[in-house]
């Protein structure tokens, strides 16, 4: 009898389950905004079956964050913006409704700037017929929301030069609201530079009306938005996951503390 109990195996123990991942989207009037997250959203699911993923919106879109986070309960939860750079509502917004909410939160960084969005803005350029013209009269404008955060700013030109670096052109930041200079003086800019042939690199997440009247303004091609591209996926991903260790590496100074 012993021996026989002994060949039964030990109980396994249950993982417990990853925190939530709830992806903070800014919110849009326009339709098209709130079906592309959405999908983007079943990409990362399909990646990480494991993890739990939750959308909350800043304004405009339900579900509002708050809600999100109240629905989460007590629940262990990394936010991570779905927005290209720091501001004010990575720093103010986001910060304040986590503090709200009865759940254990984390922040994660905004996604840029990062090599994976210059993967998915070269692909937008290519799928808009970039790479036909010669190098030497070619340019990009990488056309941005615009933020008066200077921190916003610093973001976006990271971004620009990292594309401009990948695709052998100059690349000029430029700005739909709040920020300098507009697409119209980056093209003028690029124009007196003897650069004929001006891309439009839409860096938005989604469609909306700031994405739709920078492309009207595209000397040549507009690109889309990043939108469902895999490597915006793949980013909130790892921006979760880094989210994650730096809370790792933080908890035993807490604990010895």
């Amino acid at each position: 009898m012993p021996s026989q109990l002994s060949l039964v195996p030990p109980p396994a123990t249950r993982r417990p389950a990853p925190p939530a991942l709830v992806v903070v989207a800014h919110g849009s009037r326009d339709p098209r905004a709130l079906s592309t997250v959405r999908a983007l959203l079943d990409r990362v699911r399909a990646l990480r079956p494991d993890v739990p993923v939750h959308l909350g919106h800043i304004e405009l879109n339900a579900p509002l964050l708050p809600d999100t986070l109240a629905a989460l309960g007590d629940t262990e939860a990394v936010l991570v913006p779905l927005l290209l750079s720091r501001g004010y509502h990575v720093k103010q917004d986001i910060p304040e409704m986590a503090a709200a909410c009865e759940a254990r939160t984390h922040l994660a960084a905004p996604l840029g700037p990062h090599p994976l969005l210059v993967d998915a803005l070269q692909a937008r350029l290519t799928e808009a017929g970039w790479g036909g013209t010669p190098r030497r009269t070619s340019a990009v404008v990488l056309a941005a929301a615009g933020s008066r955060d200077p921190d916003a700013k610093t973001d976006t030109g990271r971004t620009a030069h990292l594309l401009a670096a990948r695709l052998g052109v100059p690349v000029l930041p430029a700005y739909a609201s709040a920020a300098t200079p507009t697409v119209e003086t980056a093209v003028r800019t690029l124009l007196a530079r003897g650069r004929h042939h001006i891309a439009l690199a839409s860096y938005f997440t989604a469609p909306g009306r700031f994405a739709t009247e920078c492309a009207r303004k595209a000397p040549w091609i507009a690109a889309a938005p990043l939108g469902t591209h895999p490597s915006m996926a793949q980013l909130l991903l790892h921006r979760y996951d880094e989210a994650l260790a730096t809370r790792a590496l933080k908890e035993p100074a807490l604990a010895s503390a």
